[in-house]
């Protein structure tokens, strides 16, 4: 495990984040021409490739490579006494407080104890209401008459609709325990957002892993589950002195919990949970069982027909906080002039800003360049575009100098870039460079999609 830190010591800052996020569309302002809209953001087209591969990446991991779990896309409606059993719309809440003088509102954990115990407003000074619970879900109407009969949730998180299937899936799918069940889907919190870019929103996706076990195996699977998700991390090539364990205390365990650990990433804003793998007990199918008056035991069909209610692992990833830790962890700037770095422009040609994603990350993993527009070099390259595009994300790029062009895919964390010139058209080769050495090598035409497939499967960071 990695050794605890306690200062981000990285070049990025959630300023540069956030700008280099807007200026290459990786993430806006939701309805940002009408002002914008708190704690919503919109993925570009760089931000939706990204946000797409983590999601595939993740999927192959728990259902691919494991043969004992299985998929579901449950519905984000779902029935109110889903809430009721889980304890959302008891439990769900946070204590918040207004001023009565600016209108603000602040989670009352989240203010200075004095300034609390006085009333003051941490923002204008004015006075602030009694601390009241206010409950996170965003309630809706269904159906054509809106009264108390027709409340109805949108989801604050994406396990339940895993718990309520649970018996559908043993019975459609033969499952035996132990086995898992993935999801990846949005949720929605009406949580209070003022900073920290995409760290925390109203509407967001999570990817989660409830795996089933027999009751007494639970602390077994518990640390198994614990050292996969770890390792995960490691093939994505996360720097994982950023990354650490923080075990739940008492007075932090979920009303579910048995036990708890987050995986915790150095964000430049400090260290922030990135993923949650807890022993939810049997606590969730136990209250489904209850609310619902549905048998939701598992019948053990190789011991004697032993009935039980199986214990939960979970393993709990937010899409959209993944992106962000990747943004941040693949960020550096990098000095690539003659002179002194300490006295150089860091606005200057002298550095580059770039994204070491993993190249089965990357939004682009290849951008083809034709040294030229003319004599045939655009239509040689996008000829050779074209070969490459049925196996990677490709772009194309024939405006400016070469080296502003590499600069641009450095910047939006493009592995490969090829260059056609007019060697090209002689002998058939191509350049193929490198983003993380900027090193470049002449590559056969025919050889060039099998080579960047070999350079991906052996990929490691270089820092």
């Amino acid at each position: 495990m990695a050794e605890q830190q306690n200062d981000y010591k990285g070049p990025a800052t959630m300023e540069k984040i956030t700008s280099l996020a807007k200026r290459r569309g990786f993430v806006f302002q939701s309805s940002e021409i009408y002002g914008g809209q708190a704690g919503a953001w919109d993925y570009g087209p760089l931000g939706i490739e990204l946000k797409n591969r983590i999601a595939q990446t993740w999927w192959k991991e728990m259902t691919q490579l494991h043969d004992d779990i299985v998929g579901l896309d449950a519905a984000i409606l779902m029935h109110p006494r889903v809430w009721e059993a889980s304890g959302h719309v008891e439990n769900f809440t946070d204590p918040l407080v207004d001023c009565k003088k600016c209108k603000a509102r602040f989670r009352a954990d989240q203010i200075d104890p004095e300034k609390l115990a006085k009333k003051e407003c941490p923002e204008c000074g004015g006075e602030l209401t009694d601390t009241r619970k206010f409950n996170l879900m965003f309630k809706t109407n269904i159906g054509a008459v809106e009264d108390s009969s027709s409340i109805i949730y949108l989801r604050p998180e994406t396990a339940q609709g895993i718990y309520v299937n649970y018996k559908n899936i043993i019975q459609s799918n033969r499952m035996k325990i132990p086995f898992g069940i993935a999801q990846i889907g949005k949720a929605f919190r009406n949580e209070i957002v003022t900073k920290n870019f995409i760290f925390r929103t109203c509407e967001f996706e999570q990817m989660e892993m409830q795996f089933f076990v027999k009751p007494g195996t639970d602390e077994e699977w518990f640390n198994t589950w614990r050292e996969r998700r770890w390792k995960y991390y490691e093939k994505l090539g996360v720097k994982m002195d950023h990354l650490r364990w923080h075990r739940h205390g008492p007075d932090e365990l979920a009303h579910y919990a048995k036990d708890a650990y987050d995986i915790e990433y150095l964000f430049p804003m400090g260290w922030k949970e990135l993923e949650g793998v807890h022993n939810r007990s049997n606590y969730d199918l136990s209250r489904h069982m209850q609310f619902s008056g549905k048998d939701l035991q598992y019948i053990d069909q190789d011991n004697g027909n032993e009935r039980y209610i199986p214990f939960i692992i979970e393993t709990s990833a937010g899409l959209t906080r993944s992106l962000l830790m990747l943004l941040c962890d693949a960020y550096d700037e990098e000095y690539v002039g003659t002179g002194d770095p300490a006295t150089s422009d860091k606005n200057s040609d002298d550095w580059r800003t770039v994204l070491r994603f993993h190249p089965n990350l990357a939004p682009i993993t290849v951008a083809v360049l034709p040294l030229m527009k003319k004599d045939g070099l655009a239509e040689l390259a996008q000829d050779i575009r074209a070969e490459l595009k049925e196996d990677f994300a490709t772009d194309y790029d024939q405006s400016g100098a070469i080296g502003r062009r590499y600069r641009r895919q450095d910047e939006a964390g493009t592995p490969f870039c090829v260059t056609i010139d007019y060697q090209s058209k002689e002998d058939n080769t191509v350049t193929l460079r490198f983003r993380d050495s900027m090193e470049q090598v002449r590559v056969p035409r025919s050889q060039l999609a099998e080579r960047i497939r070999s350079e991906i499967k052996n990929y490691k960071r270089i820092k």
